[in-house]
């Protein structure tokens, strides 16, 4: 894993910890002790499931930079079809509730994907290798 991918981890990670702390609040007082172990749970997969993609697609462009754009499509498809599975299995769950769930898992989303998206901005990344100094005066190196 590159440096950049790390720091884009951690962007993301920290901001949906938060909003998680605070959908588990939420959850508590709406719902009592289900509500908090549905949002909960739900912020945890939501996070698990965006960390999971990040690291695949960092490991597939560093692999095979060509198939990039592919595997982040299959990637994130295979995610939401996942989580619409996980969705449909845990819909009759007693442990959890329902509700408080779904929003920690919006919740968890949203505070994931706006935590990359704030570091992909921010961070500068270099997507073009510069020549070496040497090759770039027409002298061999």
């Amino acid at each position: 894993m590159q440096s950049n991918d790390a720091r884009i981890i951690r962007g993301a990670a920290i901001p949906t910890a938060v909003a998680g702390a605070l959908a588990v609040v939420a959850g508590a007082v709406t719902a009592g002790a289900d509500g908090a172990v549905g949002a909960g749970l739900g912020v945890l997969v939501a996070a698990a499931f965006f960390g999971f993609g990040l690291l695949t697609l960092s490991y597939v462009g560093k692999r095979w930079p060509d198939l990039f754009f592919g595997a982040a499509f299959v990637i994130y498809t295979t995610q939401m079809g996942l989580l619409l599975l996980l969705l449909l299995m845990l819909r009759d769950a007693s442990f959890l509730h329902g509700r408080a769930f779904a929003v920690g898992v919006v919740v968890g989303t949203a505070a994931w994907l706006g935590g990359q998206a704030r570091m992909h901005m921010t961070l500068k990344t270099p997507y073009v290798e510069p020549r070496s100094s040497a090759a770039a005066r027409g002298g061999s190196s």
